[in-house]
C-alpha cells in the first residue's frame, strides 16, 4: 500500500500489505479523496476518503498487524 496523510492511516507504511480478493476499484473523481493506492499492473485506489467519510478496497480484517491498526483508527477517529 503507497498510503497518503489521515488520521486512520496513523502507523500504517508505505509499503505495508493489505489483503485484496480482487481488483475492482472505485475511480475517484478527485485525486485528493485517495487515501490509498496499490501497484498492481499500475495503480489501483485502495482507500477514499472526504469528509468524515472513509471506504476501503481491500479487507482490512485479513489484513494482518495493519489491518487491526486501521480498524483502531478508524474505531478511534473524531471527525
Amino acid at each position: 500500500i503507497r498510503s497518503g496523510d489521515h488520521p486512520v492511516l496513523a502507523g500504517i507504511s508505505t509499503g505495508d500489505h493489505a489483503y485484496f480478493v480482487h481488483s475492482y476499484q472505485l475511480a475517484a473523481t478527485h485525486p485528493d479523496h485517495v487515501l490509498a493506492s496499490v501497484d498492481y499492473g499500475g495503480p489501483l485506489t485502495a482507500m477514499v476518503g472526504r469528509d468524515n467519510l472513509v471506504g476501503t478496497q481491500f479487507h482490512p480484517e485479513k489484513s494482518q498487524e495493519a489491518g487491526l491498526r486501521l480498524i483502531a483508527n478508524f474505531l478511534g477517529w473524531r471527525p
